[in-house]
């Protein structure tokens, strides 16, 4: 099945979406940063996507980050998935950004791991948009709390927000989602001291869509690399 993946293809019709969803809206492509979802996605096709000119990488299991970041120095890595505490450890000097801080016990502890390190994480304040119980997120109504507790921190900078949208077979469904994340993102911005320079949303299904409601930084992965033998999370 790998052998059939054509990644440079692939990243140059992913490119060319992006490109046009910002000129649909007035944007400027050069704003879009696209991080490349590699979970469980082999170093041949890893390989193919740098030598196309992918700088970023995301992943969103720490086991798999730290096994496969010596075959790849100097490449940017961004921790897109859900984080456990006791895997935090691991992250310092590894990770550029993390877009999944959803919850006050992890700020904590990367603040924590961060300082042990002479550090500080980037990291991005995940937000449930659906308010739906059993997804992961600071709810929209807090968000703006949460973000100046962390302010006490020194481990951290939050930069921006991130969310995961459901996924629906048209994603002109989600639209209104992302629309009140830049919404969000954009009032948030606004208040004094809360910085937001990274919108995080948008993965295969329905990058394009977000990228016209303002996303900064997408994360795609099974439009890059082909399906995976997992359901991602994440890409």
């Amino acid at each position: 099945m790998h052998a059939k993946v054509n990644v440079v293809q692939n990243l140059q019709q992913v490119r060319k979406n992006i490109a046009a969803a910002c000129r649909r809206v007035g944007r400027n492509p050069q704003e879009v940063g696209l991080v490349a979802v590699t979970k469980s996605v082999d170093p041949e096709r890893m390989n193919q996507a740098l030598a196309a000119g992918v700088d970023v990488f995301g992943e969103s299991r720490v086991q798999e980050l730290v096994s496969k970041q010596p075959e790849f120095p100097g490449v940017r890595w961004h921790f897109i998935g859900y984080l456990q505490r006791n895997k935090v450890k691991y992250l310092p000097g590894r990770v550029e950004l993390v877009h999944s801080l959803n919850r006050w016990s992890l700020a904590r502890e990367l603040d924590r791991r961060a300082r042990e390190h002479g550090q500080v994480f980037r990291v991005l304040v995940q937000v449930n948009i659906t308010r739906e119980r059993g997804r992961f997120g600071v709810m929209p109504g807090e968000v703006a709390e949460f973000i100046r507790e962390t302010a006490g921190l020194q481990g951290l900078q939050v930069e921006g927000l991130m969310t995961m949208a459901p996924f629906v077979a048209d994603p002109e469904q989600v639209r209104p989602l992302f629309r009140e994340m830049r919404d969000l993102f954009t009032r948030l911005g606004r208040e004094p001291g809360i910085r937001m320079w990274y919108l995080s949303m948008g993965m295969s299904n329905d990058y394009p869509v977000a990228v016209e409601e303002g996303a900064n930084l997408v994360r795609v992965g099974t439009a890059i690399f082909g399906p995976r033998k997992c359901t991602l999370r994440g890409g």
